[in-house]
């Protein structure tokens, strides 16, 4: 890896994470609290553009994230390890074939997930993620959402620590085929509350202690980024292409229910 850019990840990781776009994909949990179910299952993803997400562990080797934070420029896989910062770079990185980078722009349909191998297992220490496979959770649901983004919205600094919200399914087009949403009742869909944000892309959006969407895309009242509704990629239609592409690794998913 050139000076430069190792330079740039340890920056990333010294000055706590920079927002992943500026505006429609990435989303941190504003208005949540420290830690949360799934802390142990979890890493994050930085890109050298100064992208920072959450991403989903899957296996020793395998991480499940969006697919817009893996796109287009050099990754690594963070974590601490005895307070040392770990930054390993990826073996092999996929795209989910129905991902389409200009999908928010252009309001159409993205598969906005993407996999990532490790050339090297993860410290033991990290367990996998159960997938949800089978009914997906409705209109009034409770889920839980984490990540590792920015606890306030505009304000990196905040990035790095794990954090989680309570929140509600909402169906603002009909029940979901492919994506999730989700919003904090405290806000009644109108008002700033509880939600993804900058750096939680990639992270789990949970019903139970199982996945069941990953983090995707955040909106904010009144010109913000956050803390109005969160989106994420249900991952039960998914389970093929997710299985698929593990089995070449050699790798496996753990899923609950359904198939």
């Amino acid at each position: 890896m050139r000076r430069g850019m190792q330079i740039r990840f340890a920056g990333l990781v010294a000055g706590a994470g920079l927002g992943l776009l500026a505006a429609g994909p990435a989303a941190a949990v504003v208005g949540g609290s420290e830690g949360g179910p799934l802390a142990g299952e979890t890493v994050m993803v930085l890109n050298a553009r100064g992208g920072v997400c959450t991403g989903i562990v899957l296996s020793r080797r395998a991480i499940l994230t969006a697919a817009h934070c893996a796109q287009g420029a050099a990754l690594r896989v963070h974590w601490r390890e005895g307070g040392e910062p770990v930054l390993v770079e990826p073996a092999t990185i996929a795209l989910h074939p129905g991902f389409n980078a200009g999908a928010v722009a252009a309001r159409q349909r993205s598969i906005d997930l993407a996999l990532i191998r490790l050339g090297e297992p993860l410290p033991a220490r990290f367990a996998p993620a159960t997938l949800l496979d089978g009914q997906q959770p409705r209109a009034g649901a409770g889920i839980t959402l984490a990540g590792y983004g920015v606890s306030r919205e505009g304000e990196a600094r905040t990035t790095g620590t794990y954090r989680s919200a309570a929140l509600s399914v909402v169906e603002p087009y009909g029940p979901g085929r492919v994506l999730l949403w989700a919003s904090d009742p405290a806000g009644g869909g109108k008002r700033a509350g509880a939600g993804a944000c900058q750096g939680d892309s990639g992270g789990p959006m949970l019903a139970g202690n199982g996945v069941v969407a990953v983090t995707s895309w955040s909106t904010g009242p009144a010109k913000r980024q956050c803390g109005l509704l969160s989106q994420g990629v249900l991952v039960a239609p998914q389970r093929g292409w997710i299985d698929r592409t593990l089995t070449g690794w050699g790798e496996t998913a753990r899923w609950s229910g359904g198939r």
